[in-house]
C-alpha cells in the first residue's frame, strides 16, 4: 500500500501567464484575484487541494519580473522565498503567437534558476487554446531541447482543460507526509483577504492603466452576521488607497459612477464566494507614494518575514 503524499508545488512564471486561474481552478474556489493586467498577485497564497492519496499544498506567487520599487521589491521576495519552499515546480509560460516556436528570454531565465533548485520541473503551457496546434508543436520542441523538463503539458486553465495530466504529474513526484491541513480547508487565507483581492481585481479590471499599480485594498471592518440578525449580512467597510489626487478622481468617477460600479461587482462576486449577502461600503483615499514606504508596506501587510 502506497504511503499518504504532502507537499508544496509552487507556480512559477512571468506575470500575466494565469498562475492565479490556475491555482482557483485546481482548489475549485476562488482563492486569489485574476485580472488580463499583469502584477494582479502580491502575496503567497496557498490553495489546498485535498484527494484520498494526497495533499497538493499549490503555491501562487507574485509573476518573476525586475523591481523598480519598494513593493515591487517585496513581491520579488515572496516569489523568491517561495523557491526554498518548494517540493515541486509548475513554470507558467504562454505561447507567442508572433513568435512561433521561440522561448522568451525571461522564461530562459526563470527556468535556469529553478534548475539550481534540482527539484522536479512540470512545465505547463498555458493559453494553449490560442494558437493553431501546429504552432504549439514547435513550441514544445524548442523547450523539449533547450530545458528537457520533466513533462511538458498545454493546458487552458480558464476551462481546466489539462489540469488531470499536471495533478497526475504532481503526484509523482510529491513526498511521502501526513496532511498538513485539515482536508476541509481550502486556504490559509481568511475572508477578509479574499475581499480584498476581490475589491483590488474589480479596481485592476475597471480603471485606466496607471491607476492599478499604486492601488491597495485597506478592510477596515468585516463582521460576520450574529445569529440573532434577521438579514444575515456579512457588513465590510474597505478603502481603496492610491497615491495621487489624480488617480482617486479616476477611482471616484464622474458623479461617483466609478466607485459605485466598482462596489457593485464587487459585492456580486463576494455574495457569489462568501455564499451570503453582502453589505459593502466603499472609500477612496490617497497617501502619497506609500508604494515606497516600508513603514506603510508593513502596515498594509506587504511583509516577508
Amino acid at each position: 500500500m502506497s504511503e499518504f503524499k504532502c507537499g508544496y508545488v509552487a507556480i512559477i512564471g512571468q506575470p500575466n501567464v494565469g498562475k492565479s486561474t490556475l491555482l482557483n481552478a485546481f482548489v475549485g474556489q476562488k482563492l486569489a484575484g485574476v485580472s488580463p493586467k499583469p502584477q494582479m498577485t502580491r502575496h503567497r497564497i496557498l490553495g489546498i487541494k485535498s484527494l484520498p492519496v494526497a495533499q497538493i499544498l499549490f503555491l501562487d506567487t507574485p509573476g518573476i519580473h525586475k523591481p523598480h520599487r519598494s513593493l515591487n521589491e517585496y513581491m520579488m521576495e515572496v516569489a523568491h522565498m517561495v523557491l526554498s519552499d518548494a517540493d515541486v515546480f509548475i513554470f507558467m509560460i504562454e505561447p507567442d503567437p508572433d513568435h512561433i516556436g521561440r522561448i522568451a528570454h525571461k522564461d530562459q531565465e526563470i527556468f535556469e534558476n529553478l534548475q539550481k533548485t534540482g527539484r522536479p520541473i512540470i512545465l505547463v503551457i498555458n493559453k494553449a487554446d490560442r494558437i493553431a496546434k501546429d504552432h504549439l508543436l514547435p513550441l514544445m520542441e524548442a523547450c523539449g531541447k533547450a530545458w528537457n523538463p520533466k513533462v511538458i503539458i498545454p493546458v487552458v486553465a480558464t476551462q481546466k482543460n489539462g489540469l488531470d495530466r499536471v495533478e497526475a504529474e504532481i503526484l509523482k513526484y510529491l513526498p511521502e507526509n501526513p496532511a498538513y491541513y485539515p482536508d476541509d480547508q481550502a486556504s490559509d487565507q481568511n475572508d477578509r483577504f479574499l475581499a480584498s483581492e476581490i475589491i483590488r481585481e474589480k479596481v485592476m479590471d475597471l480603471t485606466l492603466e496607471e491607476v492599478p499599480y499604486s492601488v491597495t485594498i485597506d478592510i477596515e471592518e468585516f463582521k460576520e452576521p450574529k445569529e440573532e440578525d434577521v438579514k444575515k449580512l456579512i457588513r465590510i467597510r474597505a478603502s481603496i488607497v492610491c497615491e495621487k489626487d489624480s488617480q482617486k478622481a479616476i477611482l471616484i468617477g464622474k458623479g461617483g459612477q466609478m466607485i459605485k460600479k466598482i462596489g457593485a461587482e464587487s459585492r456580486l462576486e463576494l455574495e457569489k464566494e462568501l455564499g451570503q449577502k453582502v453589505y459593502l461600503e466603499l472609500f477612496v483615499r490617497v497617501e502619497k507614494d506609500w508604494t515606497k514606504d516600508p513603514n506603510r508596506l508593513r502596515e498594509f501587510g506587504y511583509v516577508v518575514d
